[in-house]
């Protein structure tokens, strides 16, 4: 479903995009996605609307655990890409799983400010942001995700999440169709 309209209340929610994670091979340009993600950043910021900034540090626990999450991870692995220009003002989420809803305060925090609608951008699409817009579909929140402001190692399953999942959750739209409905909030 394409983009409707953006909520009084909307929120930026970036996914894992985190030094570790960026420096794994996806299937779009990685820097077009920290690009996209940024602009749409800068935008809600302007408009006083939150920004969400997820990384991800560690993992589930039990039977998920394979060699390829383990071992010695640079000591900047989770850290934010520059590129993103955190600010102060931005809320920080640590998860431990593929979704940034489970184990944290992401839920308490959009609720405390008012939100009613989040959007969804970042690394990878089948994982954390899949993940995270189907808990936020969950917990009542209208989903965009922002298709050109994510990708996946694969592009077949990227294609899949966008195709097939993501019109069941929420509606999508590329970054300039986020932009222009900012304007038009």
């Amino acid at each position: 479903m394409a983009l409707t309209t953006i909520d009084a209340t909307p929120a930026l929610v970036v996914i894992d995009l985190q030094k570790g994670i960026v420096a794994l091979p996806t299937a779009h340009p990685v820097d077009d996605v920290v690009r996209n993600s940024a602009e749409l950043a800068a935008a809600f910021r302007r408009r006083g609307f939150p920004v969400v900034l997820v990384n991800v540090d560690g993992g589930a626990r039990g039977r998920t655990e394979s060699a390829a999450r383990g071992g010695d991870r640079p000591a900047d692995w989770a850290e934010l890409v520059p590129g993103l220009d955190p600010q102060p003002d931005d809320l920080r989420v640590t998860k431990r799983t593929w979704g940034a809803f489970h184990g944290t305060t992401l839920d308490e925090q959009l609720k405390a400010r008012g939100v009613t609608q989040v959007v969804l951008t970042g690394v990878a699409t089948s994982a954390g942001v899949e993940s995270t817009a189907r808990a936020a579909h969950e917990h009542g929140y209208h989903v965009v995700l922002a298709t050109d402001a994510m990708t996946d190692r694969s592009a077949e399953v990227h294609a899949n999440s966008v195709e097939r999942i993501f019109p069941r959750l929420g509606e999508t739209a590329t970054t300039a169709e986020i932009l222009a409905g900012l304007e038009d909030a």
